[in-house]
């Protein structure tokens, strides 16, 4: 969420930064006018509680000196008074949540160097702060090459007889798949590595975080009350529970309504999950296959820290989600997403994209954003710098990697001649030394 006295300030810089942004629903002078309007409120109430005081004090006086007449007046005003004290704190409440709720809705600012686009054909692809087209082309796996028409690997999966569509659509409709024996495991291996890949040698706290999330949690992390329809939720109580869209949701929500210390800072953590996601909006897109599921397993980064810190610390995830991809021998590309088509939440984002033989083209396989204070704001994380003050912390978050994308990857890249797939070389410890999937003999 956006601080409204920032807006207040800096109403064409807030006007001029959202532009770039998608379906915008308030300009700066209409949030502005709300927190008027709310202020006036506040004042007003304020005022009528002050005189009450004042006039609650003069009944006392006015007894002492034994003028009931005065003393019966003052009381039937101090009555009023407190009706219009009541009536004030409700038109209050309301005008603080129509302002909270407009901002609710309004998307992060973009910082000033992401580029401004329309939509996906406007990012650009990212080299690395000090990087060149050459230099990320030595240290990134090269495309694989092949003597056959390289299929997809839905294709692959169900001709090895370990990819079932149609068993998970009795089960459970459309979206949802059921992998067995080696390629089941295969997917087990992959999110194993990367877990222990982030955990032993990136520096992160491995969580084992609930599925199941309140809606303050979803809100905390921007997917209430904007993107409700993309959600799964269940009864629970009087009220709901929420089926987890990304394992983002409970582990940045770790850090709601605290005040951390300085040297807790950067707060790193790293959970494999189970993620739920209802893909409204998606209809058409991506209907064979894998690639857009409505149950799917990633492993997701956080990141916790100092505002001063934040830059470096986005850097940092996307180069520990790339180490990822080169681990598994994956080709890939990074990519600035344009003020289209970066998430509400973000200041800024990379994503990650694999290449897949099989569709001839890259697809996004991890994204990696920096919030600033926007989450921090609507959870109120906060902690306390090295001089005492309290300040909003800022968020991080990013895929490291989503583990069926991960799969996808392999299966396509690693495909071979006969229908078989190779395992890479870091996972074979995790498939008990299997170095080929269906190969025939």
């Amino acid at each position: 969420m956006l601080d409204i006295n920032w807006i207040k300030a800096n109403p064409e810089a807030f006007d001029r930064a959202l532009s770039g942004r998608k379906s915008v629903p308030f300009r700066s002078a209409e949030l502005i006018a709300l927190d008027d309007q709310r202020r006036m409120v506040i004042a007003s109430v304020e005022e009528a509680q002050a005189k009450r005081n004042t006039l609650s004090k003069q009944i006392g006086q006015a007894k002492a000196q034994k003028d009931e007449a005065k003393a019966q007046a003052l009381m039937e005003e101090v009555a009023h008074l407190k009706d219009v004290v009541q009536n004030g704190e409700a038109a209050r409440k309301d005008a603080e949540d129509k302002l909270r709720n407009a901002l609710s809705i309004i998307p992060n600012l973009p910082l000033d160097e992401v580029p401004v686009g329309d939509d996906e054909s406007d990012n650009v692809e990212y080299f690395g702060p000090n990087g060149s087209p050459e230099t990320a082309a030595k240290l990134r796996p090269p495309k694989p090459s092949f003597s056959f028409a390289p299929k997809e690997h839905f294709e692959t999966g169900e001709a090895l007889g370990m990819m079932d569509f149609e068993v998970a659509a009795k089960l459970s409709g459309s979206r949802f798949v059921v992998l067995k024996s080696q390629l089941a495991r295969l997917e087990r291996a992959i999110g194993q590595f990367m877990l222990d890949l982030h955990v032993d040698e990136h520096g992160y706290t491995e969580v084992l975080p609930p599925l199941l999330v309140r809606d303050d949690a979803l809100y905390g992390t921007n997917q209430l009350p904007k993107f409700e329809e993309d959600l799964f939720f269940v009864p629970h109580g009087d009220g709901r529970l929420a089926l987890i869209p990304t394992a983002e949701v409970p582990l940045t929500n770790m850090v709601r309504e605290s005040i951390l210390s300085a040297d807790q800072l950067p707060m790193r953590l790293t959970a494999l999950t189970p993620c739920f996601r209802s893909e409204a909006g998606s209809a058409g897109r991506d209907t064979r296959g894998m690639l857009r599921q409505h149950q799917f397993n990633k492993v997701e980064m956080v990141s916790i820290t100092a505002p001063e810190k934040s830059g470096d610390e986005h850097e940092k995830m996307v180069s520990d989600a790339e180490d990822v991809l080169k681990r598994l021998g994956l080709h890939y590309r990074v990519m600035t997403l344009s003020t289209g088509d970066m998430g509400f939440g973000a200041q800024k984002t990379y994503d990650l994209e694999a290449w897949l033989p099989g569709q001839d083209t890259y697809r996004e396989i991890s994204s990696v954003s920096v919030c600033g204070d926007f989450q921090a704001r609507r959870m109120d994380a906060r902690y306390r710098d090295a001089d005492g003050k309290v300040r909003h912390v800022h968020t991080l978050n990013g895929s490291g990697v989503a583990v069926g994308r991960a799969l996808i990857a392999v299966m396509e890249n690693y495909q071979q001649e006969d229908g078989s797939v190779a395992i890479p070389d870091v996972l074979q410890p995790y498939m008990k030394g299997l170095k080929t999937i269906g190969a025939k003999s």
